[in-house]
């Protein structure tokens, strides 16, 4: 199949179907590093079932049991680390109004997270018809709620791990009690819980200009940028509210 488009130049042409080749070559990498991924070794056992506080049928809080995400059908557990509190260092402003706003800065939610979450919201639905999907904040659940509340968030499951020792384990806190937003993935095997895959690129060293892309695939706001001539803005970040 031949592509071109009104006005092109034969110069464009020529470097387009170059770049084609490349995007090929990628795609290839993609597919090849997803079934990779699945011939993974089974991983380790989840070393406890994890007490999480959620919200329960009426809205109250209640003890949800890690066992307790995986719906009947579905044994693959998606489970995010929503950096809430945010990294003490994160001077961008938070919430101009609502429950959130009166929080002091460094207990409020990160910026980052609440939009990849945001996106997340839209694909919940879509998500969950075929995997289990949770999002997990160290701040009370009381917190989360009303977050969730503010942003509209009405599809994800959230959870809150100030209880328990999830995050620590699982790389989503440092041992200072930073937070990091760290991806695990866990899978249902009978009664055995195994963790699957995590997203370690977050730790992994870049090279000079990079992110850790650690969850890139996932999001599309920074995959939108790097289709055009600007690519990802080095210089800017995600924000509670724009101007």
């Amino acid at each position: 199949m031949s592509t071109s488009f009104p006005g092109e130049s034969p110069e464009y042409r020529a470097a387009r179907a170059r770049l084609l080749e490349q995007e090929i070559e990628l795609r290839r990498t993609m597919e090849a590093v997803a079934a990779a991924r699945r011939e993974l070794p089974p991983g380790g056992v989840v070393p406890e079932d994890y007490v999480f506080q959620g919200a329960g049928a009426n809205g109250t809080p209640t003890d949800v049991r890690l066992s307790e995400l995986f719906a009947p059908g579905k044994d693959s557990l998606v489970m995010y680390s929503f950096m809430f509190p945010r990294d003490p260092g994160d001077a961008r402003p938070g919430p101009e109004s609502g429950q959130t706003a009166l929080l002091p800065l460094a207990e409020g939610p990160c910026p980052s997270c609440t939009a990849l979450l945001d996106q997340l919201e839209g694909a919940a639905e879509h998500v969950t018809q075929r995997v289990n999907l949770a999002a997990v904040g160290k701040a009370p659940l009381s917190h989360i709620l009303a977050f969730a509340n503010e942003r509209g968030w009405r599809r994800l499951r959230l959870l809150s791990s100030a209880t328990n020792t999830y995050k620590r384990d699982y790389h989503g806190e440092t041992a200072d009690g930073s937070q990091m937003p760290m991806l695990n993935v866990f899978h249902r095997d009978g009664e055995t819980i195994r963790h699957f895959w995590g997203s370690e690129l977050l730790y992994a060293p870049t090279d000079p200009g990079q992110d850790p892309r650690h969850v890139g695939t996932l999001e599309p706001l920074w995959n939108l940028f790097d289709l055009t001539p600007e690519g990802r803005p080095p210089d800017w970040d995600e924000q509670l509210r724009y101007a």
